[in-house]
């Protein structure tokens, strides 16, 4: 089992990798903040109170709120983020809304997409359009698993117009959150789905058709790859594919198979 550990421990993690996938891409040097002009307010002292027997007395216990602590308050504050972001101008501009990411927060399995549709920015879900019925049949058919069992989100949480690709500074962008994300699941495996998931989490340029049906390693988590979900559903063919990797990932699960024929 995994050590619990703090939210503030979550956010250092997140930071260490974003620093790693930063020099990974080259970066050396990060660009000095501008400097930040505050007010202060000056204190005004309150005139003495005398003692009275009337009065209640202070309480000894601390009168901050505790920081949140647990993978799900963690989550929930990165998505607090994720909500007020508009470092993407055209996303933020053009979104509904955000869609950080649905499942359990203690997940071993995260599946990752590349980014919402249509369906996700009115609903504010990831995979919940045809793509999204698609892969909860493989979850829940195919795997034997409930969909609140796996944690699921996307390379990005704004939908890009016109659901196309989304761009390498946008990735760029939203790579926080995602770091963010895994660190405080801390999943024991990763379903990259399509090429644009897989490419972006782990920095490849292979083609998807030669990096599935193996398992990869991304921060030592095991990562293996297959078609995207609304691939399968414009070609057909590819979901006995689709469903030999999900039978390799069910392995070194250590699930059983409920469904030979996928």
């Amino acid at each position: 089992m995994s050590v619990p550990v703090t939210g503030a421990d979550y956010l250092v993690r997140a930071a260490v990798q974003k620093l790693e996938s930063l020099r990974a891409a080259g970066m050396t040097h990060l660009p000095k903040p501008p400097a930040v002009v505050s007010s202060v307010i000056p204190v005004v002292q309150a005139a003495p109170v005398a003692p009275s027997e009337t009065m209640p007395k202070k309480s000894s216990a601390p009168s901050e709120k505790p920081i949140p602590s647990g993978p799900a308050a963690a989550l929930a504050e990165i998505q607090k983020r994720v909500a007020a972001c508009t470092r993407c101008a055209e996303l933020a501009s053009t979104r509904t809304q955000t869609v950080f990411g649905a499942g359990n927060p203690q997940a071993r399995l995260v599946f990752l997409g590349e980014a919402p549709g249509a369906d996700e920015d009115r609903q504010g879900e990831p995979f919940v359009g045809r793509a999204g019925k698609l892969l909860t049949d493989i979850i829940e058919k195919g795997m034997g698993l409930k969909r609140s069992d796996v944690y699921i989100c996307n390379i990005l949480r704004c939908r890009p117009p016109g659901n196309r690709n989304p761009l390498p500074v946008e990735a760029a962008n939203c790579r926080e959150y995602l770091d963010a994300q895994l660190a405080i699941i801390q999943p024991e495996f990763i379903c990259c789905l399509g090429s644009i998931a897989a490419h972006n989490l782990l920095g490849e340029t292979t083609p998807i058709g030669k990096l599935r049906g193996r398992f990869l390693d991304y921060q030592g988590i095991k990562v293996l790859c297959t078609y995207h979900p609304a691939y399968v559903l414009r070609n057909p063919p590819a979901k006995k594919q689709v469903w030999e990797d999900i039978q390799i990932l069910m392995a070194e699960m250590g699930l059983e198979v409920p469904n030979k024929k996928g």
